[in-house]
């Protein structure tokens, strides 16, 4: 089996049953003047990333190995978001107000789409989460095994809460999971640092971390077919 190279050791890489996801690369938390920019966020940080995730992206597609991707939002009249996670906080906005995006973290307002970066293709399936994680109270799993799906390369944002809650809550179901270090971000450097650290401490204890070259170059081994001489 070809490996990518990582932390804390190679990561193994399946012939088959590999998929990216990419979390909430959404413009509420990416862009300025969204949510995250009028919360006194620095979203250049978060912007930093894009070309990298891009780079993924676009290989999956060339290659046809799924992609998925993540938006946290909830329904219009809130009913899935707990009080506990509308009240939290003590800021001007709260989830269901209205924001300069339209309504906050409510699905189908102009924030909670996609950057136009990333707009997923037709065929690429976009899974609305209500929680930090990508599995709960989702289909992401049903996707997942449907398709055969052992192996997740994970990115986007932010790397210490959505991104690093999904990968935990994937190794507690048995995948395989490698965060892209320079393909994830947070608004807070140190916090990124302190979950990539966290992730693969223990020899791997929720999984690997590597960089966007390193995940390119062996999957261009992988997928790509040796020139005919």
């Amino acid at each position: 089996m070809p490996t990518i190279p990582a932390l804390p050791y190679p990561y193994p890489l399946p012939l088959t049953g590999l998929a990216l996801l990419i979390i909430d690369m959404q413009r509420d938390f990416i862009e300025p003047g969204g949510f995250g920019d009028a919360l006194g966020n620095d979203v250049s940080l978060l912007r930093a990333i894009i070309p990298q995730v891009k780079a993924l992206q676009e290989a999956f597609r060339r290659y046809n190995l799924p992609i998925f991707q993540t938006v946290e939002g909830h329904l219009p009249d809130l009913s899935d978001c707990p009080p506990s996670k509308r009240d939290r906080g003590s800021g001007p906005l709260k989830i269901g107000d209205r924001g300069p995006m339209g309504r906050i973290l409510v699905l189908g307002e102009p924030g909670n789409g996609i950057i136009a970066e990333l707009a997923p293709l037709p065929e690429e399936v976009i899974i609305p989460k209500p929680g930090k994680g990508a599995f709960y109270a989702t289909d992401l799993e049903s996707h997942l095994q449907s398709l055969g799906i052992t192996h997740l390369i994970i990115t986007g944002v932010t790397t210490e809460v959505c991104v690093q809650t999904t990968m935990r809550e994937a190794n507690d179901r048995g995948y395989e999971c490698l965060l892209v270090e320079d393909a994830t971000e947070s608004y807070f450097p140190a916090f990124k640092q302190a979950t990539l650290e966290m992730v693969r401490a223990q020899d791997g204890i929720i999984g690997w971390t590597g960089s966007t070259k390193a995940v390119l170059r062996t999957l261009a081994l992988q997928y790509e077919a040796p020139a005919v001489v």
